[in-house]
């Protein structure tokens, strides 16, 4: 439904919202908004990328990380006499 809305909307719409944009918010104001709208779409396309590597590695087994320590190399306490 949104790609069909998308496609019908043509340069001078797209100034039009640009402008109403710029008076709506203001020079200084727009640039940091942009920025922070492209940071969450960025974000948004790393979430996606990262559910479909899980849904394809889903069948496949995980490797368990192997401990640091194992139980016969852990520091004995020193006795005291």
């Amino acid at each position: 439904m949104l790609n069909m809305v998308l496609l019908f909307i043509g340069t001078t719409e797209i100034i039009v919202i640009g402008a109403i944009a710029l008076l709506l918010f203001g020079g200084k104001k727009l640039p940091e908004l942009m920025r922070g709208l492209g940071k969450g779409v960025k974000e948004f396309k790393e979430g996606m990328k990262e559910v479909k590597e899980e849904i394809s590695n889903e069948g496949t087994p995980k490797e368990e990380p192997l401990s640091q320590e194992s139980p016969e190399e852990t520091p004995q306490e020193p006795k005291h006499e």
